[in-house]
């Protein structure tokens, strides 16, 4: 392996003489701007780690060319997969939001989780749907299990005095249990 100097002004020069030719050839084939930097960055990371696999003189342009090629292509597939995971989370949130729309009760307790302060919202998030401990949702938050469990019982206080005193006809009102093993 080459002293980090000379490793350092190889890399160097390679980004200079391949960046604005690279840059060009994915900006043609990306759908903004912003994807052709960010496959540019990846694809000269990838030269950076493999820089001692990169062939010399004239055989170098090539090589970044087919590096920054798979890296598009991981890209395209990374896209991909993003577009199916949000068509299917965007059909699950729609079935959750017509219930909540028919469950009258679902509604109130939506409506209240909803006007809860961002900090209330997480800690009962963490503790009732993620169902973490007080000690993992201390790790989470970066604060005392001590200070989890005031917060939780805050949040839960406050939770069950925004809701209907009467749950809805013929709907039962959420539970919102009061303690938390730690």
């Amino acid at each position: 392996m080459p002293p980090p100097d000379d490793r350092r002004r190889r890399f160097e020069e390679l980004y200079q003489a391949n960046h604005d030719p690279v840059l060009a050839y994915l900006v043609r084939r990306t759908a903004n701007g912003h994807d052709a930097a960010d496959v540019l960055a990846e694809t000269f990371m990838t030269v950076w780690r493999r820089l001692d696999d990169v062939p010399a003189g004239e055989k170098a342009r090539p090589w970044l060319f087919g590096v920054a090629r798979r890296v598009l292509a991981n890209h395209r597939r990374g896209e991909r997969r993003h577009a199916a995971l949000t068509t299917q989370l965007a059909s699950e949130l729609s079935v959750v939001q017509r219930q909540v729309r028919e469950e009258p009760a679902m509604d109130a307790l939506a409506t209240a989780f909803g006007a809860l302060p961002d900090g209330y919202r997480e800690v009962l998030s963490l503790a009732d749907w993620e169902g973490l401990s007080i000690a993992e949702i201390a790790v989470v938050l970066g604060c005392s299990a001590n200070a989890v469990r005031i917060r939780l019982h805050r949040a839960r206080r406050r939770l069950a005095r925004a809701l209907p005193a009467e749950p809805p006809r013929h709907a039962a009102r959420a539970h919102v249990p009061e303690g938390d093993s730690a």
